[in-house]
């Protein structure tokens, strides 16, 4: 494997020899952990040549090292960083006058906190995961995408690898612009849209040029947390509005608008995340209405469109926006994988513009190669096809759940099979009750966000959410039944027992 030149500052003025200075500069680099246990130090030839010196002054040095120990020689492989040092840190050292410090624990400038980080989850060996909005990965056309990206850059290689639009690549937009126009009934073009690096990344460029500090958002309750964050980083109070079983309290709201001026509300309407369930029309023209009458945005997060299983597709509420009023937000990830990273913002020609410059600042541009390999996948229908497959998959998958929490956990559990998405909701009798439920399950090797993962206080409740697109129909009904041994002792049986008649969201 090819090696970088390690780069060793020495100072040829200091009244220290040169070998005697190499030596307590690597150690030196040793105990701040530049070299580290095992590493393999270039040979004295090669060292000597970066250096400017003698190879036997680089000789001299690490016999120095070899006989204190900090190095080993192996015959036929080199010379490397010793193994096993106690504590590098705590050996005695005069460090020399060029030497560079050890990197320090803390940072000493006082800066702000920040949020708790979303991280990926740590899995253990064989747990089932059903939390977040994940999508199957193994579904994804790899061997599509990976020619496609390779005939752009064949074909387009000099012009993508170089600067681009931060908007995205125009024929990328063009195609996104074909798709809501033809999917969600938006009439938007190509001016009207920038591309994003995942949806989250267009929620923190919408808070930013949305927000002013002390701003006033009004959020979903339950709901989600990284939307939350992104406003509060923006500068914003985030204001909890609560939600039914018909989505988003619009007489909530209106109450909260009657006391103070909000800057925006953000929603997910199609499938409302925790809960899934779908806004009502009258509330989606009853929003759209209060929005143009009291002058605030609303961000649609419409992160998983495509995942639709019964009756018709609900059409966005920006596609019904005469006045202005929505920013909506949606993504490729989930129909993709989330690691390729590709969102998209359609709104009013201004505020794209808005949105565009900030992001010239903070991102400069997305991945044009990537971009441009999605838009022949839209363009040869390839896409398009891919999303009818793991619909249909889907759709499968989410009847293998719901029948398996009706046959084993229906007197426990309490839900509503959803028309779309790629997770169930479901309630039980108290927060208590799910709290335990939810570390059982964990400790049995099944992980699910419940409670407070989607409250703003953190506080336990009675709600959880379930995610099936990940898993194949066996990976379920072994969640199943993990799940149901789990239960607290008898809810199984008494499940069996007396199962509901018509399971509805408590």
């Amino acid at each position: 494997m090819a090696r970088w030149q390690l780069i060793v500052d020495l100072d040829r003025s200091a009244s220290l020899t040169i070998p005697r200075q190499l030596a307590q500069t690597l150690t030196a680099d040793i105990v701040r952990g530049r070299l580290r246990p095992g590493q393999r130090l270039p040979g004295s030839r090669t060292l000597a040549r970066a250096l400017g010196v003698h190879r036997q002054t680089v000789v001299a040095a690490i016999d120095e090292l070899i006989a204190e120990g900090w190095l080993v020689s192996r015959p036929a492989a080199g010379v490397f960083v010793a193994d096993g040092l106690a504590d590098p840190s705590a050996a005695p050292l005069k460090r020399p006058v060029n030497a560079h410090p050890r990197p320090p624990a803390r940072f000493a400038v006082p800066v702000a906190l920040p949020p708790a980080p979303e991280l990926p989850r740590a899995i253990p060996p064989r747990a089932i995961l059903m939390s977040g909005t994940r999508p199957d990965v193994r579904l994804v056309p790899a061997d599509l995408i990976g020619r496609a990206y390779r005939r752009a850059l064949k074909v387009n290689g000099s012009d993508l690898l170089s600067y681009t639009h931060p908007a995205g690549l125009q024929r990328l937009r063009d195609g996104l612009a074909t798709m809501l126009s033809a999917t969600r009934g938006l009439a938007v073009d190509a001016d009207g849209l920038i591309v994003t690096r995942g949806s989250q990344m267009a929620l923190a460029l919408t808070a930013r040029a949305l927000v002013r500090p002390g701003d006033v958002v009004a959020v979903e309750h339950p709901g989600y947390r990284p939307a939350w964050e992104a406003f509060r980083l923006a500068g914003a109070e985030v204001v909890p509005v609560p939600v039914d079983e018909h989505g988003l309290d619009i007489r909530a709201l209106r109450r909260l608008v009657s006391r103070r001026e909000i800057r925006a509300v953000y929603v997910t309407p199609h499938h409302q995340f925790p809960t899934t369930v779908t806004l009502a029309a009258p509330r989606r023209m009853e929003l759209l209405r209060l929005a143009a009458q009291r002058r605030f945005a609303i961000v649609e997060d419409d992160y998983d469109h495509e995942f639709h299983y019964s009756g018709r597709p609900v059409l966005p509420m920006a596609s019904f926006d005469a006045e202005g009023v929505v920013i909506y937000i949606g993504t490729l990830s989930k129909v993709l994988a989330p690691g390729l990273r590709l969102g998209f913002v359609a709104a009013a020609r201004d505020f794209v513009e808005r949105l565009i410059a900030y992001r010239s600042f903070i991102d400069l541009q997305g991945d044009s190669v990537l971009e441009c390999a999605v838009a022949d996948l839209l363009d040869e229908g390839l896409l398009q096809r891919h999303v009818r497959k793991v619909v249909r998959i889907y759709r499968a998958r989410l009847h293998a759940l719901t029948t398996a929490l009706r046959r084993q956990l229906g007197g426990f559990v309490t839900f509503r099979p959803p028309s779309g998405g790629t997770a169930i909701w479901v309630t039980t009798r108290d927060a208590r009750t799910m709290s335990a439920w939810n570390a059982a399950a964990a400790r049995l090797g099944v992980i699910f966000d419940a409670g407070g993962a989607f409250t703003l206080d953190g506080q336990p409740a009675r709600g959880a959410r379930l995610g099936f697109a990940c898993l194949t129909e066996e990976e379920i009904a072994t969640a199943s039944r993990r799940l149901t041994a789990a239960a607290p002792h008898g809810a199984a049986r008494r499940a069996k027992e007396n199962p509901p008649k018509s399971p509805t969201r408590s």
